[in-house]
């Protein structure tokens, strides 16, 4: 049977107190616990794409912590986050079961996990799951954005880029029920529009934008006390 891995595993313990997840990344709220939290899916053409939209990002990257979900071979993952932390001198690694959730820290998912959030009264913490794939994807954007939908509700941003097929889809609708913000990339700069376009398509996208538009957006959403008007 596969194996789930537990948020009361003894390695929370020591993840969540351990120095090195604490470390300050030098601006005003990064390091403190996240209030509010960006996740981004991608597939094809993904590990091109989320540098772009973290360095768009960079502004406010501080406020919050971002997770990437990308559909890559477990051999990359180190090497996906070393060009991220090159590329935004923000720290980011490969996400740790059971370790705190922190303002400007990126966390990639490992290859062949699925990674999840979840809450332990009043902090989120990074859960690593070797659940069976979904939408034949592990790790899959669904089960992160599903998963920051219900750690985080209405403070949720979910950002959907160029990927094949539709991994993301139930995750941007939970993110929209619980009052979050969707934003998908538009076609002309995916390299496959498959996975923003079943977004788009389903009527959950508040924003298409173009891949050198999004961090920019998020960064003007983050300074919204909240992210979607209230009717």
């Amino acid at each position: 049977m596969p194996k789930s891995l537990s948020i009361a595993d003894p390695q929370l313990e020591s993840a969540s107190g351990s120095a090195s997840n604490r470390q300050e990344a030098g601006k005003r709220g990064a390091g403190r616990r996240a209030q509010r939290v960006v996740v981004i899916g991608a597939s094809t053409g993904g590990p091109q794409a989320v540098p772009i939209v973290l360095k768009g990002l960079m502004p406010a990257i501080h406020q919050v912590p971002v997770f990437v979900a990308l559909h890559i071979p477990a051999q990359f993952t180190s090497t996906i986050a070393a060009h991220i932390e090159r590329a935004t001198a923000m720290p980011t690694r490969t996400a740790r079961h059971g370790e705190d959730v922190l303002n400007g820290h990126i966390y990639i998912s490992p290859g062949n996990l699925h990674l999840a959030l979840a809450r332990i009264g009043d902090a989120a913490v990074v859960v690593l799951s070797d659940a069976p794939p979904e939408n034949f994807c592990k790790p899959s954007v669904d089960v992160l954005f599903r998963t920051a939908a219900q750690a985080f509700g209405a403070d949720a941003i979910g950002i959907v880029l160029t990927g094949m097929g539709s991994d993301g889809l139930s995750g941007s609708r939970a993110i929209v029920e619980s009052g979050g913000v969707v934003i998908a990339q538009d076609a002309a700069s995916s390299a496959v529009w498959g996975m923003p376009r079943s977004v788009v398509q389903e009527g959950l996208a508040h924003s298409v934008l173009p891949l050198d538009a999004i961090g920019p957006a998020i960064c003007r959403l983050l300074h919204k006390p909240t992210l979607r008007e209230k009717p």
